[in-house]
């Protein structure tokens, strides 16, 4: 079973930055690409970005291409997701997901696994 754990969420003053971390339990990241996710209280969940594991390609939601970075560290089997200029409105659970599909990275039915979520709040 794969695993995956998000970490490095918090409480940060807008204009903020704050470091997501993703690691999986095993070589999740044979797979296809792995994404970030967020879905704020009482709306749906977003694409925000993702990472094709092999060649490094990035992909991002419009609102957050500029502010928002991702990475990934083959030897840690983690990814990242570096925040900067944080808006109250990116307050939100960011979710980590691998999908193991070449479909279309950016939506949320091709991923297969899952992590628990980080709270990241962002004060005005």
């Amino acid at each position: 079973q794969v695993q995956l754990v998000e970490s490095g969420g918090g409480l940060v003053q807008a204009g903020g930055a704050l470091r997501l971390s993703c690691a999986a339990s095993r070589r999740t990241f044979s797979s296809y690409a792995v994404g970030w996710f967020r879905q704020a209280p009482g709306k749906e969940r977003e694409f925000v970005a993702a990472i094709n594991w092999s060649d490094g390609s990035t992909y991002y939601a419009a609102s957050m291409k500029g502010r928002f970075t991702i990475s990934r560290d083959n030897d840690k089997n983690t990814v990242y997701l570096l925040m900067n200029s944080l808006k109250p409105e990116d307050t939100a659970v960011y979710y980590c997901a691998a999908t193991f599909s070449s479909g279309s990275v950016y939506y949320i039915d091709e991923y297969d696994y899952w992590g628990q979520g980080t709270q990241v709040t962002v004060s005005s």
